[in-house]
């Protein structure tokens, strides 16, 4: 009963109440929904809650909304930073060639087809090693690696993906879960998206360790903190074709996108 009657202190920040101790009210877009005598109730279950949470800025002033899925706080956009926390400048690489010549050690960034209009939507591609600032893999949830995220948020493990794709469903279904809706940015028929809990996640395309783009629009590939040996890293990936959440590890030379969860 104890539990019901804080819930029901929620409701009254949201509106003027009549008999809040006798009654829970539900409110949707300013109005009265669901009316419940509080000794009808046994219990208040939230489904996949998803809660607005505060925006986060980055060194360059860039302003990300956030978004809470279960325990996680997870950025609702891809990173576009070009600075770490503490101002250093990652390196931009913005030819095939000068992209083709970098080693597994390098950081570098790029914005898709070296242009800088692919920034709003679609934030920048990250080296791994860029990712990480140079930190070492690690598999522990949460991964505790700044890297290249704001301070107070850290570059996720495969785990912390795990622990994701685990609170959706699993990894066959996760992935339409998290897609954005419809074919503005996906292309068609970008299966079973349904961007249910508010992750918007978009397919900005990699950059290929020999330094060619593959397209805008057919998937979305996200580094993680944890590397699967000294040339390569592990990465989830969404694409337009199925609703999965797949993991795959490639060369850390790879340029990715990068979200980030709050410590």
């Amino acid at each position: 009963m104890r539990k019901i009657i804080t819930i029901i202190a929620i409701f009254l920040t949201i509106g003027n109440i009549v008999n809040a101790q006798d009654s829970m009210y539900v409110y949707k877009d300013g109005l009265v929904t669901t009316k419940v005598a509080v000794l009808q109730i046994d219990s208040v279950i939230f489904y996949k809650a998803t809660l607005a949470s505060a925006t986060i800025t980055d060194y360059d002033g860039n302003v990300y909304k956030t978004v809470t899925i279960g325990s996680q706080v997870w950025m609702a956009e891809n990173l576009k930073t070009t600075k770490y926390a503490n101002g250093t400048t990652i390196p931009l690489i913005n030819t095939n060639s000068k992209w083709d010549a970098l080693t597994s050690t390098a950081k570098a960034y790029c914005w898709h087809s070296d242009n800088i209009a692919n920034k709003v939507t679609y934030g920048a591609l990250y080296t791994w090693t860029a990712a990480m600032d140079g930190e070492v893999s690690v598999t522990t949830n949460p991964s505790r690696v700044q890297g290249v995220c704001p301070t107070g948020w850290h570059l996720p493990s495969d785990g912390e993906w795990a622990q994701l794709s685990d609170y959706l469903g699993g990894t066959s279904v996760a992935g339409g879960k998290l897609k954005e809706t419809g074919t503005t940015h996906w292309s068609t028929p970008n299966s079973g998206s349904t961007n249910e809990i508010g992750f918007t996640a978009l397919p900005g395309g990699c950059r290929y360790e020999k330094g060619s783009f593959n397209i805008v629009g057919f998937s979305g590939s996200w580094w993680t903190a944890t590397e699967n040996d000294v040339t390569g890293a592990w990465y989830r990936i969404l694409s337009y074709g199925n609703s999965n959440m797949n993991s795959f590890f490639n060369f850390k030379e790879l340029g990715l996108s990068v979200r980030c969860v709050r410590d």
